[in-house]
């Protein structure tokens, strides 16, 4: 059966965040060789060839190509695949020795240790370019280089982590992807061998990956969150001689500014998020009101922006003074989002500019309020909390929501804009699903004034429970 939907969207959106230089390859076997005639423009080669002759066929020439036994120049590549046995001079290792190992006892080692398909089930194969939703795929084929397959790895870790292990077994290489994926299903990443490179023309800096496709919208997924943190490719380098502070997230480089913030009078740190136009303010609003002072990070991100301070200076010089406000050269924060907006790159220029003089000033105000306050609960409203990596700092996260149809319907109303446009905002932030995985206090503000207001009660509650075990240990 195939996809419904088809694979071309997805397709296309893997091409677009790897950049990849062929197309991914839809693999398939057959248990009755006659299936393949069902395949809209299918191609049967007019010659013997090998298996990554096929792939190669697929992936860089556009074809949907198959194959049955016959068609094979030896017993290796249907063997792999579960088309056919291998003859004993195989299995004994004499066949691995005349080239690949020092003597037929290793060779019997290689031989054994190559995973392939069953015998018995298949009787033959085809590929095609995945985007053209050729047929319901065993596996899918992705060739890609070390960096696209280090953000193609990541991309699958993201949620649900766990180590990923991969096998390289020589020459024939394409049981490594092929069949182990196959028999585990599970993504299986290898080297492509010699014979991939001389007989498929896979290059130099080629590696390969099979994946199981119920595991690709997984990817997706993970691979868009990634990018809006701005993990992406290509990874654009930050400079060998380069001061590194302010590229890594603050986690990485602030350790002592981190434990500063802390302090150890017995505050406690709770950074508030959400998505844009859910009511963080409003909530934070409940909860000063049962004593817990206010830092928003969007009036300190006016005052350290103000005209002729460091960060300021650094905007105009690389954004331009069509960034500035005529009358008083303050910056025009509306004419810089819409240059930012579109722009992962700028945008990320523009947080550097802007997050260490941000955190210097929200340092400032934590000590003035522990000076005045010691051992306070104070709430930090951040919007961009978790994009812009600051969850270290924090000693619990709560998280402000609503459906996405009444932030669509808030941000009109707000805004005076269009529904179009607000669904672009929404999708410039992780969604609320993802930012709700990383908190541990978590506010539906869809309700009535007076139920957020219960909730947020509720939360005070636990927070001065937590804080007053915190201080008996």
């Amino acid at each position: 059966m195939i996809r419904e939907l088809g694979w071309e969207k997805s397709v296309k959106r893997l091409e677009r965040l790897m950049r990849l230089k062929s197309f991914p390859v839809a693999f398939t076997l057959f248990e009755n060789k006659n299936e393949m005639n069902e395949i809209p423009f299918l191609r049967r080669v007019n010659h013997k060839s090998t298996l990554c002759q096929l792939l190669n066929l697929a992936r860089n020439s556009d074809w949907t190509v198959g194959a049955e036994l016959k068609d094979f120049t030896s017993v290796m590549c249907p063997s792999i695949i579960g088309l056919t046995d291998i003859p004993q001079f195989m299995k004994d290792g004499t066949f691995r020795s005349l080239v690949w190992t020092k003597n037929r006892a290793d060779g019997k080692i290689y031989e054994n240790s190559i995973p392939r398909v069953p015998i018995g089930k298949y009787e033959a194969v085809a590929v095609a370019p995945l985007v053209y939703n050729p047929f319901d795929p065993d596996i899918i084929l992705i060739y890609a280089n070390p960096a696209q397959m280090m953000l193609l790895i990541n991309s699958l870790q993201f949620e649900d982590y766990e180590v990923m292990q991969f096998f390289c077994v020589g020459e024939s290489s394409c049981s490594d992807a092929i069949a182990r994926c196959i028999n585990t299903g599970k993504p299986s990443l290898t080297i492509p061998c010699f014979g991939e490179r001389r007989y498929g023309h896979a290059q130099d800096d080629e590696l390969v990956m099979a994946l199981p496709p119920n595991l690709l919208d997984k990817t997706l997924k993970g691979m868009k969150s990634l990018y809006n943190r701005g993990i992406r490719y290509p990874i654009s380098p930050a400079g060998a001689e380069t001061d590194l502070i302010r590229q890594f997230p603050t986690a990485y480089s602030e350790q002592e500014r981190i434990e500063k913030i802390k302090g150890n009078d017995n505050r406690l740190l709770l950074g508030i998020t959400g998505g844009v136009a859910s009511g963080k303010s409003t909530v934070a609003l409940m909860l000063e009101e049962l004593g817990a002072p206010i830092i928003d990070f969007d009036i300190l991100s006016r005052i350290v922006v103000e005209p002729n301070k460091p960060a300021w200076e650094d905007i105009v010089g690389f954004f331009g003074k069509q960034v500035l406000n005529e009358e008083d050269s303050t910056i025009d924060r509306k004419r810089l989002r819409e240059i930012v907006f579109q722009d992962m790159e700028k945008r990320k220029k523009l947080e550097n500019f802007i997050h260490p003089r941000l955190l210097t000033e929200f340092h400032k105000q934590i000590e003035q309020i522990a000076d005045k306050t010691p051992g306070a609960i104070i709430q930090v409203i951040i919007p961009l909390l978790i994009e812009t990596s600051l969850q270290a700092m924090f000693d619990h996260l709560l998280m402000v929501y609503v459906p996405e149809e009444e932030q669509i319907e808030r941000i009109v109303n707000r805004d005076r804009t269009t529904r179009n446009h607000a669904i672009k905002i929404i999708q410039t932030q992780l969604s609320v699903e993802d930012k709700k995985g990383y908190c541990d206090l978590l506010i539906d503000n869809s309700g009535s004034v007076e139920e957020s207001r219960t909730q947020a009660k509720v939360i005070w509650k636990k927070l001065k429970k937590i804080q007053e075990e915190r201080k008996n240990k």
